[in-house]
C-alpha cells in the first residue's frame, strides 16, 4: 500500500525522483545517466551531479558509473506516489475541467507536489479508478501495483500492420499539438504502409484516410496495441 503522505522533499527533489522513474520505464537495459536526466529535465550537468549526490545521502537513489541511476526502495515509493498524483491530476484536468492534452502537463507538475493524506485517493476514486492517463501512461494504483505500460511503437510494426494508438512517448506541447494536426489521439487507427529505408520515415494511414508520411522521430514516440 502506497503512503499517500511524503516525506519532506523539495520540489526540486520530488521532480528529479520522477524524471528517474519514468527513465526506469525503459527498461532493464536502459542505463539512467546524469546526462539522460538533464536531458530529460532540461537542467545543466552540474546540478544533476549535485542532486544525485543529495539523492543518494538521502537513500532515495544509489549511483554507479557503470551501473547508471536506479531507485531503492524508499525511492520507488515515493517517486511512484509523485507519479500516481501527476497523472490523476492530468486526467480530471482533461475530462473534468476541459483542458487539451498539451495544456494538461505543466499545470499538474503543479498540482502534483500538494502533499495531502488523502488527495490522491479521493481523486482516484472520483475519477473512478482510471488506469491510464491522456497521454496512455500507466496511473499506479493505492496499493503500488501499477498496470502494464505499453511499449511498442509504431516504427517496429511491419509494413501492413494496422494498430491504434495507445500512448505517447513525448508529451510536449509541440507533438501533441502536432498531432492534433493529423488528428491522432489515443485511440486512432493507423496502419503501417511502408517503410522508407533512406531514413527509416514511415508512410502511414489514419484512420484510412490519404497515406502521410512521418518520420522515424515520430514512429519511436508512438506507441500503439
Amino acid at each position: 500500500m502506497l503512503s499517500n503522505l511524503l516525506l519532506m522533499y523539495t520540489l526540486s527533489e520530488e521532480n528529479y525522483l520522477k524524471a528517474i522513474y519514468r527513465l526506469a520505464s525503459h527498461g532493464k537495459d536502459f542505463k539512467i545517466t546524469p546526462t539522460a536526466i538533464s536531458e530529460t529535465l532540461n537542467n545543466n550537468p552540474a546540478s544533476v551531479v549535485d542532486m544525485i549526490r543529495k539523492l543518494t545521502e538521502k537513500q532515495l537513489i544509489e549511483y554507479d558509473k557503470k551501473k547508471g541511476v536506479r531507485l531503492t526502495s524508499q525511492g520507488l515509493k515515493d517517486a511512484t506516489l509523485i507519479v500516481r498524483r501527476h497523472r490523476l491530476w492530468e486526467v480530471f484536468l482533461l475530462e473534468k475541467l476541459g483542458y487539451h492534452w498539451d495544456e494538461i502537463h505543466d499545470i499538474a507538475e503543479e498540482l502534483e507536489h500538494i502533499n495531502d493524506a488523502t488527495l490522491a485517493d479521493r481523486l482516484d476514486k472520483f475519477l473512478g479508478f482510471p488506469e491510464y492517463d491522456p497521454h496512455g501512461d500507466p496511473i499506479p494504483k493505492a496499493n503500488g501495483k501499477v498496470p502494464k505500460p505499453f511499449s511498442v511503437t509504431l516504427s517496429d510494426l511491419k509494413p501492413g500492420t494496422l494498430s491504434r494508438v495507445a500512448a505517447v512517448r513525448d508529451t510536449s506541447s509541440p507533438f501533441l499539438q502536432y498531432l492534433q494536426k493529423l488528428n491522432i489521439g489515443i485511440g486512432t487507427r493507423i496502419q503501417v504502409v511502408e517503410k522508407i529505408s533512406y531514413d527509416n520515415s514511415l508512410v502511414i494511414k489514419i484512420d484510412d484516410r490519404e497515406d502521410t508520411t512521418v518520420s522515424q522521430k515520430f514512429g519511436e514516440n508512438i506507441l500503439v496495441d
